[in-house]
């Protein structure tokens, strides 16, 4: 019997491979279980048209983040915080402060876990901060922090 893996199994394979297994292994453990489908040709067609769409969507969310990371790269944000006398901050720039500070200044929303690096900004000046945003794309933004 040929079934089309859905979950990974491991000692079978992957998700997406088509597989010849036993007849009772695959009715009652596989297929009943959901870790695959009988491998007909509606289901192999229905799963070819799925990957499509996966491939689609992933070079869509590429291309956007490619975009992104231009913008990013192109920005400069201005970041004002109470400084002592000494020319330290009260406490560090955190990663929200840069990103509600991304969003404020030039409407770009980015989640903070994107930000790649351990803030440890408590000094005035400039700075320049990695983002990971995924799919082996980084981009830099540059901080400038101004004393109060």
């Amino acid at each position: 019997m040929k079934v089309l893996l859905i979950k990974d199994v491991k000692s079978l394979g992957k998700a997406g491979e088509v597989k010849e297994v036993k007849d009772g292994y695959g009715k009652n453990f596989l297929i009943g279980k959901g870790f695959a489908k009988p491998a007909s040709s509606e289901v192999l067609e229905e799963h070819a048209k799925e990957q499509l769409e996966k491939e689609k969507a992933l070079a869509q969310e590429i291309a956007e983040l490619k975009v992104l990371a231009q913008k990013l790269d192109k920005c400069e944000i201005v970041i004002t915080k109470k400084m002592g006398d000494n020319g330290h901050l009260f406490g560090s720039i955190t990663k929200d402060e840069v990103a509600h500070a991304l969003l404020e200044q030039h409407n770009i929303e980015i989640d903070k876990k994107h930000i790649n690096e351990k803030l440890n900004i408590k000094t005035v000046g400039e700075h320049n901060l990695d983002f990971k945003l995924g799919h082996g794309l980084h981009a830099t933004l540059h901080v400038d922090v101004v004393g109060e």
